[in-house]
């Protein structure tokens, strides 16, 4: 009786794989949110902003750095805060968190809905709604 090997090659794990696709874009998505994060916090107190604004106020820019977050506080001026910098990194944050957020709900309905149909009208709605949510992010994020 011979034994069979239990390793695979990197084509049977099936690394290339939608799905393996998908799970790297997760986990990698997450630590690009948490790095914009950190560098909205970091950009806010490189700013000014801990002479200026309260905890909660960089709090909100360091989630999103949009210059409506720090106009009601006692910054001098908002120059600084309204640069397309800070635009588009807003913009990044805006787009992988939605992107990240969409792509959990799909996984968990994927879990839960048992037909074929349920699920492909559940992820044409979840790009409906990522395409819509986004849109209207950047849309307020350039405009304001």
């Amino acid at each position: 009786m011979t034994k069979k090997s239990r390793t695979l090659s990197i084509k049977g794990r099936g690394l290339t794989s939608f799905e393996s696709i998908m799970w790297l874009f997760t986990r990698l998505s997450a630590l690009a949110m948490y790095a914009l994060i950190l560098f909205g916090l970091i950009g806010a107190l490189v700013m000014g902003a801990r002479n200026n604004m309260n905890f909660a106020d960089v709090m909100r820019w360091a989630f999103m750095p949009n210059v409506t977050h720090v106009q009601s506080t006692d910054l001098e001026s908002t120059d600084a805060w309204v640069t397309p910098f800070w635009k588009l990194t807003a913009s990044a944050l805006l787009l992988v968190a939605t992107a990240h957020g969409v792509h959990g709900l799909v996984v968990i309905a994927d879990d839960y809905i048992a037909g074929e149909g349920g699920r492909k009208f559940v992820r044409l709605l979840s790009i409906i709604m990522m395409a819509s949510m986004s849109f209207m992010g950047l849309w307020i994020i350039w405009t304001s």
